[in-house]
């Protein structure tokens, strides 16, 4: 059985937060950050996330799912597998971010998950507002950069600024929300178990297709700043944009061959923003 992370007991509300088999349950978390030679992150990344479930009482596990990265993430890993606070999955003979989060949410055991990416470019500390969205009734909460009180680095090139904007645009036809490329977003398992048989991703954009085949109508976005990757490379290169091509036409051909079927398929979604809280205001 897995142990649980002590709470500092000076803080409001102390006592001590389940993580692992322990905090499985109804209420409880999978927090699911898909990783491929993130070594230098993720000793960065892991406290912040326990510090935020600890400080916020979320209860639940956090899985790290690695595409056998052969860079030290194991090793680093383990000091945090052996303290019961993370749960471990190596993959070998498969890769890519998509098909990692799903075989995190496979592995998950709890009622709902968040996905975010090992590159410290998602803040975890926003953790909580999607929790409290999907409280609130919305289908999938995402991290937005492009709502009223998100934000991306001051370091963002023109050229990269246009490419995420373009591949928005391409997204369109199945959703309204501002960011549906974000990496970081929570919704309830029950949710993707239903839609498993039709889950297809390509390349790296699995919250488009949850949207998608999930049949997702309510997505509130949750405004956060999208930080630069402070260590390693990106993976987003020609490949990757190639494979987003695919993966909407896939998306395109799959509402078409509903419509076809007689099926009404998913219409576009709709999306709403959470207020950003008073200090990040303008």
């Amino acid at each position: 059985m897995m142990s649980r992370l002590a709470v500092d007991p000076g803080r409001e509300g102390g006592g001590r937060v389940k993580i692992g088999i322990e905090g499985v349950g109804p209420d409880s978390v999978s927090i699911i950050v898909p990783t491929y030679r993130e070594a230098k992150n993720l000793p960065l990344l892991l406290p912040r996330v326990l510090s935020v479930m600890a400080a916020h009482g979320v209860a639940g596990e956090v899985i790290v799912v690695d595409d056998d990265s052969g860079d030290g993430t194991q090793e680093l890993c383990q000091p945090f597998v052996e303290a019961g606070q993370v749960r471990l999955e190596v993959r070998r003979g498969e890769r890519g971010l998509s098909s990692a989060v799903l075989r995190g949410i496979e592995l998950g055991r709890c009622a709902t998950v968040v996905v975010m990416d090992a590159d410290l470019s998602h803040p975890p500390e926003s953790i909580p507002d999607l929790l409290s969205a999907l409280e609130d009734g919305a289908d999938m909460a995402l991290g937005s950069r492009y709502i009223t009180g998100g934000s991306t680095a001051d370091e963002w090139t023109t050229w990269r600024w246009i490419n995420s904007k373009a591949a928005t645009l391409l997204a369109r036809p199945f959703t309204s929300a501002n960011d549906p490329m974000a990496g970081f977003f929570a919704v309830r398992r029950s949710d993707v178990q239903a839609a498993w048989d039709s889950l297809n991703p390509l390349g790296y954009k699995i919250a488009l297709e949850l949207i998608v085949k999930c049949g997702f109508k309510r997505i509130d976005e949750v405004p956060i700043r999208f930080e630069n990757r402070s260590h390693g490379q990106s993976k987003l290169n020609l490949r990757e944009q190639f494979n987003y091509l695919r993966h909407v036409f896939r998306l395109y051909r799959y509402c078409l061959a509903r419509r076809l079927k007689g099926a009404a398929g998913p219409e576009p979604s709709t999306a709403s923003q959470t207020a950003a809280p008073p200090e990040d205001r303008k």
